[in-house]
């Protein structure tokens, strides 16, 4: 649980197709801010209704930040002028429904607060939902550009609209995990980027902690053992940025170094990657790396000393420094 973050503010939870307020990911949001008030209702199947439903709530309860997921998050993508996350967003439903049998009888995947457990997709139906995809990016700015960040599953199998977000939004974010969220998807690709706008919404400003990319990988090329333990505790209270060599006119190593980042920290390293060969002018409070960097200002640790042989020693030191 993240008790420290969003405390007293209000979530908005956008469920997707066939879903209701009773999905299990409402729960998780509960559990893991319990000091935030989770907001969610079933929305109506006809979608100018729903918009209608969710601008209303909007109005009256002025929510802090709103998840969206699917269906969900093509509709949060509409709520204009709150911080926002789209999580796998379908902006071209009508097309999925096609794609994927969503047409005919279809069951509500979850209890919904009127009893009703059927509801029938027939062409009229999908025709609504394409007429209000077609309303999406309507009321993009560079202010919406930055509340609103898009989190797209890496083997999501029905929704592929990573590149069409990218055409109207700068923050598209790939994360490991399917269409649905489970608890490990939603720790490691949602809750990193919870905490960046709760940083930001309290001008929160955290301890910054570089990690030299020497240092996360063993000799093999593989993830040093720990590591990616270390970096998700180091993350919960220090900004973390991982340091590369920028060697000239070497793309391809640039474009390698981002794939292995990707892979192996995912999310919670989007955006926070520098390429630098003076690693002595970063500013920031802590420095890791195998060979230490002359006259960087901050505490520097030699990774693979006698004091930090491995990350196990590393996350020991930052625990008894408890985020100073």
């Amino acid at each position: 649980m993240h008790y420290e973050l969003l405390r007293g503010k209000r979530i908005l939870y956008v469920h997707g197709f066939g879903s209701s307020a009773q999905s299990g990911t409402v729960s998780r949001i509960r559990q893991t801010f319990p000091e935030a008030e989770v907001l969610a209702y079933d929305l109506p199947i006809h979608p100018e209704e729903a918009m209608a439903l969710l601008r209303e709530k909007c109005a009256e309860q002025h929510p802090d930040l709103i998840i969206g997921t699917s269906m969900g998050g093509m509709y949060a993508e509409m709520l204009y002028g709150y911080d926002r996350i789209l999580i796998n967003p379908a902006f071209q439903i009508a097309d999925t429904m096609h794609e994927h049998g969503m047409t005919g009888k279809q069951q509500f995947f979850s209890p919904r607060e009127d009893g009703v457990q059927e509801f029938y997709v027939d062409k009229p139906l999908v025709k609504e939902y394409k007429l209000m995809s077609e309303q999406c990016f309507a009321g993009v700015t560079a202010e919406e550009q930055q509340r609103v960040f898009g989190l797209f599953g890496d083997k999501d199998p029905l929704v592929h609209t990573y590149d069409l977000f990218r055409q109207h939004y700068t923050q598209a974010i790939r994360f490991h995990g399917e269409h649905r969220m489970d608890d490990h998807s939603f720790m490691n690709g949602v809750v990193p980027v919870i905490r960046w706008i709760d940083d930001r919404q309290e001008g929160r400003e955290r301890p910054i902690v570089y990690i030299a990319i020497e240092a996360l990988k063993d000799s093999w090329g593989k993830p040093a053992s720990s590591m990616r333990k270390a970096f998700l505790q180091l993350i919960e209270q220090y900004n973390v940025y991982v340091v590369c060599p920028a060697p000239t006119n070497d793309h391809a190593y640039i474009t390698q170094a981002q794939d292995w980042i990707e892979e192996h920290l995912s999310t919670p390293a989007h955006d926070h990657v520098v390429f630098t060969n003076q690693r002595h002018l970063l500013y920031g409070d802590y420095l890791i790396d195998p060979a230490p960097a002359k006259d960087f200002m901050g505490a520097q640790i030699e990774f693979g000393s006698d004091e930090f042989k491995t990350w196990e020693e590393v996350i020991t030191y930052f625990e008894r420094l408890g985020g100073q």
